[in-house]
């Protein structure tokens, strides 16, 4: 179970990495949809899983509270969420600890046996 809650951490850290990827790719192409898809859709979706209420809380507020009336504000408050993100990113352990065992080692969760 214990290489389970493993495999679950390293996708919620590996999936962190993606997306700051994805917005960093966006924001320095000035992507505006993209960064309004990345940051509504995607960071909520991400925060939900890696049990991040206030990251989640944070990237609604963009779209509803005091909606942007330029593209110099939308920005401003995406620099924001990513300085958040790359904040959790800095908390994360070593990847190096997590992948102590290679792909091929990693166990099933399903088959695991449950122990009650």
């Amino acid at each position: 179970m214990l290489q389970c809650n493993m495999t679950i951490s390293l996708s919620i850290q590996l999936g962190l990495e993606d997306l700051l990827a994805d917005l960093h790719y966006a924001r320095r192409h000035e992507e505006l949809g993209r960064l309004a898809l990345l940051c509504y859709c995607e960071v909520r979706s991400w925060a939900r899983q890696a049990g991040e209420p206030g990251i989640a809380e944070h990237s609604t507020q963009i779209f509803t509270q005091d909606p942007c009336v330029s593209k110099r504000v939308f920005l401003a408050k995406v620099d924001l969420l990513i300085a958040a993100l790359r904040e959790l990113q800095a908390d994360y352990p070593e990847r190096a600890a997590s992948l102590a065992f290679t792909h091929s080692d990693q166990p099933d969760c399903r088959k695991l046996p449950q122990t009650h």
